[in-house]
């Protein structure tokens, strides 16, 4: 996979904090393998009768930099189908909007474009309800909009832990213990007087020793997973929310769990899924834009972006 041209539909390049994000980390190790990059945003698609799914992009090389990480060769629009591979990896929310632009990415995929993830299984797995599928591997889970329904589930199970389902980086989780104080409240802040979905689990104790992110590529896992850790009184462990992020190994359920999932998954089209794990259970399962490429390589010494990129090889390979 020698010279081709990728392009990433991502947030604003301005944005990338480099030394830890993701994204950077995949286009440093794309152009250290000699591969061509653009980049774009969501909101710079465009369909026009008759004619292909194009973007208005900026080819880019990285400059090694730490401020000024990248420069604009040249830029203007063109149609996603002529390139090797669209990376789509725009941080949630799953709103509105990321919505078209999967039907967007769609039509490129009808018009020959290869997008990873498959945007059509990015629809179809929802990173809160996805967790779904796979109940025997996971917590005690309810989704609803009934505040009854959710009274019930923490009458049954005491300790419980309430989120949206839009929500990402920690954003919006809350414990209720089995006092029951501010469920009430609660309730009313996440479920909008039955206007909108909630997700409730089982809280696990196991938390105290990390929320871990396990990597997935081609359905094969990475060894090592993040731990991220809560500080202080802090429930939350996700690094948004000041979560530690400590790197381990995979432990052997995490890998039982890893076998159970991944291949599954990515015969549907996802290429890289983020399965967040506490103690044995997998509690989301995250395929919009997963992280933890920095952090792993940086505490162990594992080139995860180089595993994806191997990963991608394959895909593109298999697919002609």
């Amino acid at each position: 996979m020698s010279g081709r041209r990728i392009l990433f539909v991502a947030d604003p390049l301005a944005t990338f904090q480099t030394s830890k994000d993701s994204t950077f980390a995949m286009m440093r190790e794309l152009q250290r393998r000699g591969h061509a990059l653009a980049a774009c945003e969501p909101a710079h698609l465009q369909w026009q009768t008759g004619q292909p799914v194009t973007a208005l992009l900026r080819h880019i090389t990285l400059t090694g930099g730490s401020d000024d990480w990248y420069r604009v060769s040249h830029q203007g629009r063109e149609a996603l189908k002529d390139f090797d591979a669209v990376l789509m990896r725009k941080d949630p929310p799953f709103d509105s909007e990321y919505f078209y632009a999967t039907h967007l990415l769609e039509q490129a995929e009808r018009e020959g474009a290869r997008v990873f993830n498959s945007p059509r299984a990015l629809r179809d797995h929802p990173e809160k309800l996805a967790l779904m599928e796979f109940g025997a591997l996971a917590p005690p889970t309810l989704v609803t909009r009934s505040p009854e329904a959710i009274r019930q589930f923490h009458a049954a199970h005491r300790d419980i832990i309430l989120k949206p389902l839009d929500g990402m980086g920690g954003m919006g989780i809350f414990r209720v213990g089995p006092d029951g104080m501010n469920l009430g409240s609660i309730i009313e802040t996440l479920n909008h007087a039955g206007r909108t979905s909630v997700m409730v689990q089982r809280y696990l104790p196991e938390i105290a020793a990390g929320d871990k992110r396990l990597l997935l590529m081609g359905g094969a896992a990475a060894p090592f997973c993040l731990a991220r850790i809560p500080q202080g009184t802090e429930v939350r462990g996700n690094l948004a929310a000041g979560g530690k992020g400590v790197a381990q190994p995979l432990s052997e359920r995490d890998w039982a769990l890893a076998h159970a999932i991944g291949p599954r998954l990515a015969a549907r089209g996802l290429l890289l899924v983020g399965l967040d794990v506490i103690g044995d259970l997998v509690t989301e399962i995250n395929v919009t834009s997963p992280t933890c490429f920095q952090e792993i390589h940086q505490q162990t010494g594992f080139d995860v972006p180089a595993m994806f990129v191997d990963a991608l090889q394959r895909a593109l390979t298999a697919g002609g």
